[in-house]
């Protein structure tokens, strides 16, 4: 029999956090975060990791596992919350998946199969002094171009991922997306949760989120990232850092890049629920601020009748 995984999917500032952490006091379970960027250690705020208060003594894992300097790819994230779940259910407790992130929720759940494609390091360090030279938007143009989808992933500062993305379509012949190839079935019995909002509701709620995590300190956060050099690795390309790097070259206001961070983090609501509308078989639940508390017990109701049938 496969072991159950639930998934709490859903757009940023839906309330996944609470949600998986209501489920998980219900059905002793443990919470595993599916947010790609909460790995960081010092990407505190803008990620917004859940406090240990807000945790309620529920464990919780895939959070600070990485230095702010790291490389982490959707591959090291299928293997580290496999491993995790493999060691929750051993306990006997239930895992569940709690975050926004499409892509990395339904690699680890699907066991997508990543080819291992070898470096070139002279191709690498030509992109590097191509990059040096004239700056990143040449090569990410030329991206766009030759994988369009992965394009759409990385942000043209990550120079990293810029690189390998081209370095692999140079050596291969085949893009990135070509390479990444899905295994059809699951290693579990994935169930999946998705809390959905009123889309004006929604980005009124961001934007509020926006505004506590400038008060809880944001910029100071992000400066210190980038007053250590970080300023072209992973970490830093995540929405809640990039926007805030104009700034802090004195090249925009403060105020344009609040104003861009809230506009960038409701087109990534968006976004997360157009993927999980149309990649996963998702049990929907509508909400609204004032809801929350008529409609969780709803949802563990519902998700008691499901643990029992499997």
């Amino acid at each position: 029999m496969k072991q159950n995984v639930i998934a709490v999917v859903g757009p940023t500032a839906v309330g996944k956090t609470q949600l998986s952490i209501e489920i998980a006091k219900t059905f002793h379970g443990e919470v595993i975060s599916g947010d790609s960027m909460q790995v960081y250690q010092g990407l505190d705020i803008g990620t917004a990791k859940a406090t240990k208060a807000e945790m309620q003594g529920i464990p919780h894992y895939m959070i600070d596992i990485k230095k702010p300097d790291e490389a982490f790819s959707v591959a090291d994230f299928q293997a580290y919350v496999q491993a995790y779940i493999d060691e929750i259910s051993g306990r006997g407790h239930l895992p569940i998946l709690a975050g926004g992130s499409g892509l990395y929720i339904q690699a680890a759940l699907y066991d997508y199969h990543f080819s291992e494609q070898r470096r070139d390091s002279k191709l690498t360090e030509q992109l590097e002094k191509s990059i040096q030279r004239n700056g990143p938007e040449q090569l990410y143009d030329y991206l766009t171009e030759i994988d369009p989808e992965q394009a759409a992933k990385i942000h043209p500062n990550n120079h990293r991922r810029l690189i390998r993305a081209i370095e692999i379509y140079e050596t291969t012949g085949k893009t990135m997306s070509e390479n990444n190839q899905q295994k059809g079935d699951s290693p579990y019995n994935p169930i999946f949760i998705g809390l959905e909002m009123d889309r004006k509701l929604l980005y009124e709620r961001i934007n509020q989120r926006v505004d506590r995590m400038m008060a809880a300190g944001l910029l100071d956060e992000v400066q210190h990232l980038y007053l250590q050099g970080l300023e072209s690795k992973q970490s830093m390309s995540g929405i809640g850092y990039k926007e805030f790097i104009p700034y802090l070259k004195g090249e925009q206001s403060l105020e344009t890049a609040i104003d861009v961070l809230k506009r960038n983090s409701r087109r990534f609501a968006k976004r997360q629920y157009t993927w999980f509308k149309n990649k996963m078989d998702v049990n929907w639940y509508t909400i609204t601020p004032d809801s929350i508390n008529r409609t969780f017990p709803i949802i563990l109701a519902d998700l008691a009748g499901i643990l029992k049938e499997t």
